[in-house]
C-alpha cells in the first residue's frame, strides 16, 4: 500500500499540463520605476506566435545607462525560457522553473549574475528581482503600469 502513493504522485506530476508562453501573458505592458532621479523601464508585448518580446532600459535624467532586449520563447526543452541580450550582446537563456497566475521564476545556474530572475504582479504593480541561484545578492525593482 505504501508504494501506491509515490507512484500516484508521479502519475499526477506527469499528467500536469506543460507551461506555455501564453501562461505568462500577465507580464505584458509598459512598466516604469522612478526614484532619486533614476528611471528603469520594461515593456513586454503580449504573447503571440509563442513568443513575448520585450526590452528594458535604465538611466538618470536624460542619459541612458543600460538596455537589454528580452524575449520569452520555447527553450531547447520546449518549456518557456527568458532570453536576455544585455546591451544587445550574446543571448543568455534562463529556464522557467516556477510560475502561477501572477508570478514566474527563471534560472540559469551556469550564468555569472544574475542566475535567477523573478517577476510577481499585483494589480498595476510589478516587482522584478534578480539574484544568485541561492537567493543571495538580490536586487529588486518595483514598477508601476504606465
Amino acid at each position: 500500500m505504501r508504494m501506491i502513493a509515490p507512484v500516484l504522485s508521479l502519475v499526477l506530476v506527469a499528467a500536469s499540463p506543460a507551461a506555455s508562453v501564453d501562461d505568462l501573458g500577465w507580464l505584458a505592458g509598459d512598466w516604469v520605476s522612478e526614484a532619486d532621479g533614476r528611471w528603469t523601464e520594461e515593456s513586454w508585448a503580449p504573447p503571440r506566435g509563442g513568443v513575448m518580446l520585450g526590452y528594458g532600459r535604465s538611466g538618470r535624467g536624460d542619459a541612458l545607462r543600460e538596455f537589454e532586449f528580452i524575449r520569452i520563447a520555447r527553450g531547447e526543452d520546449g518549456a518557456p525560457a527568458y532570453i536576455a541580450m544585455q546591451q544587445g550582446g550574446t543571448p543568455v537563456a534562463f529556464a522557467l522553473v516556477r510560475h502561477d497566475a501572477a508570478s514566474a521564476t527563471f534560472e540559469n545556474a551556469a550564468h555569472d549574475y544574475p542566475q535567477r530572475i523573478a517577476y510577481a504582479r499585483t494589480g498595476d504593480t510589478l516587482t522584478a528581482t534578480i539574484s544568485a541561484i541561492d537567493g543571495s545578492k538580490p536586487r529588486s525593482w518595483t514598477y508601476r503600469r504606465r
